[in-house]
């Protein structure tokens, strides 16, 4: 990584777009858009196609490409507001941010749990709620609704949006951070990081333990902002090299026996290893080499789209590519919709079975709801009954 040396009244990227509209990179919207299929499939209970997914043969998985490319988004939604109008209306925006995104979660919360209730029980007779670990809930709502109110009961389930309003929280520290000196906000990134391997704060899940968020944001927020500052020029990543580009293939092989189930199950090396860095594969506290298996990926996937992702506007895969852009720009009621999709998709598959046919139906039903939910979020964004 190569600091930028420049003053803080010297232009970013991001600062210098304010005189011209930017175009949007696709590579943005379309990995996000990808990302967005993936934690659907993710996030299905016993879905069999989720053993094909990322994260079934490396360290890292969608989340750190949902949280990094959320913050190279960030940078050009929230940068260049801080960039024009300084921090007030920065503060501003992201609370307003804060508070949507605080009231998505809660009915994604009461939504599911509404269909937990409503669903009964399995086959096997076992309660969907006890599935989502929600017994307790549904036993004394009372208090943890005011745990649920407070983020103070965060089911795992329901996780990373309190994450993500955390990191939006810490925003204008890290701009004002990078407006005294460059490589401040850094530093600040690397001790929040750094607190969250170490176990110095975390924000408690439920009342009767000490377990904490799955998500840590203090661990989580440096791939965020990571993407922020990279977006913003701040940073700038090596990219495209012959060697960086052999070394990062050979870190993704090397990652797969670490985690691919079926060589964990036949193999009591891989599996003893696996467990033994399992502080640096920790998915609650971002391990380290979660940070290095995907920006492993990310140089593959640069390579991959081609130059400015020149390849994602070739013909055949156009039409592909738009429809991905559109869900990859619509992400908040997206990732909503499939949280409640991923569940309803599991009841159905509980009762229709988990064969090829079924499975197949089922996922790709859901697809087609996350993109019907991009248009049409797209559609009343333009206010469409004002003109």
């Amino acid at each position: 990584m190569r600091m930028l040396t420049k003053t803080p009244s010297e232009s970013t990227p991001a600062a210098a777009a304010i005189a011209g509209k930017r175009v949007r990179d696709p590579r943005l919207d379309a990995f996000r858009g990808i990302g967005m299929l993936i934690i659907l499939v993710a996030h299905v209970p016993n879905d069999p196609w989720a053993l094909w997914i990322p994260a079934r043969f490396g360290f890292s998985d969608a989340s750190e490409m949902f949280v990094f490319l959320s913050g190279m988004a960030s940078a050009i939604a929230f940068g260049r507001l801080f960039d024009r109008q300084g921090l007030g209306l920065l503060t501003a925006r992201v609370v307003h941010r804060c508070w949507q995104i605080y009231w998505a979660h809660i009915a994604v919360f009461l939504t599911v749990a509404t269909i937990m209730a409503a669903a009964g029980n399995r086959p096997d007779s076992t309660s969907y709620i006890e599935s989502l670990n929600l017994v307790r809930f549904f036993e004394d709502p009372g208090p943890l609704l005011v745990g649920l109110m407070t983020l103070t009961y965060v089911p795992n389930y329901f996780d990373i949006l309190p994450m993500y309003m955390v990191i939006l929280a810490l925003m204008p520290v890290m701009l004002m951070a990078e407006r005294v000196a460059t490589w401040l906000p850094f530093v600040l990134m690397a001790a929040l990081w750094l607190s969250a391997q170490f176990g110095l704060a975390h924000f408690p899940a439920e009342p009767w333990s000490d377990r904490p968020w799955f998500f840590d944001p203090f661990g989580w927020q440096f791939v965020f902002f990571l993407g922020f500052f990279l977006m913003r020029g701040t940073i700038k990543l090596p990219v495209g090299s012959r060697p960086l580009l052999i070394a990062s293939t050979a870190f993704v092989l090397v990652a797969v026996p670490f985690a691919w189930h079926v060589i964990l199950s036949a193999s009591p090396f891989f599996r003893e290893t696996a467990h033994a860095i399992g502080s640096l594969t920790s998915k609650t506290d971002f391990g380290i080499l979660r940070l290095l298996h995907f920006l492993a990926l990310a140089q593959i996937a640069m390579l991959v789209v081609g130059e400015k992702g020149r390849r994602l506007h070739h013909p055949r895969i156009r039409p592909l590519t738009a429809v991905l852009i559109k869900v990859g720009q619509q992400s908040l009621p997206v990732f909503m919709t499939g949280m409640v999709v991923a569940q309803l998709i599991g009841i159905a598959l509980d009762h229709a079975g988990r064969g090829p046919l079924p499975v197949a139906i089922a996922n790709l039903a859901g697809f087609t709801i996350l993109v019907a939910t991009a248009y049409a979020a797209a559609w009343f964004k333009q206010v469409p009954w004002k003109t």
